[in-house]
């Protein structure tokens, strides 16, 4: 397979995750928003590629800059300048600021380093995701990507659809 058609073979995957994500929350009567860093806005691209997605999907912020981080999501300053962007502490403020920014029932947020680069504390590929809903429902994850950075991404982008989709399905059998 050409590096071409891998590419376009994981988008056409995640753009049907990203479908399933949106029944789920269409099903579930939740509207979802997106706080996100290291993807650049491709967990929002992807689910506005689904027709009819403004029925559950209010909006994603790209904060990728501490400054936009902490006006448009209210994640503290000083957190940021203390221990950086690519934490849990600053994952779970990035969701809950989506949350209240958008009047969401169910936020996730994705921060990260994608690489190339990184630190001996903080590799490429190191995550952290942060799923937060109205309800007070809170799930975490951190990972540590293999992949290069637009793999990272890819890799990013599908965890957060499938914590949507996830929260989505139980909220609709519950």
């Amino acid at each position: 397979m050409t590096e071409q058609n891998r590419i376009a073979s994981d988008e056409q995957a995640l753009t049907g995750l990203a479908k399933e994500t949106g029944y789920a929350l269409k099903q579930a009567r939740l509207r979802a928003a997106v706080a996100e860093s290291c993807t650049g806005g491709l967990v929002g691209h992807l689910m506005t590629e689904i027709p009819g997605s403004s029925d559950w999907f209010l909006g994603s912020a790209g904060v990728y800059s501490y400054a936009a981080k902490e006006r448009l999501l209210g994640v503290a300053g000083d957190l940021l300048l203390r221990e950086g962007a690519v934490n849990a502490a600053v994952a779970l403020q990035m969701a809950d600021g989506a949350l209240q920014a958008y009047d969401a029932d169910v936020a996730v947020s994705i921060t990260g380093v994608a690489g190339p680069g990184g630190t001996a504390e903080k590799p490429m590929g190191l995550v952290y995701l942060h799923l937060a809903a109205r309800d007070g429902y809170n799930r975490a994850e951190k990972e540590v990507w293999p992949a290069d950075r637009r793999g990272n991404k890819l890799l990013s982008a599908k965890l957060a659809l499938e914590m949507l989709r996830s929260y989505a399905e139980a909220r609709a059998e519950g």
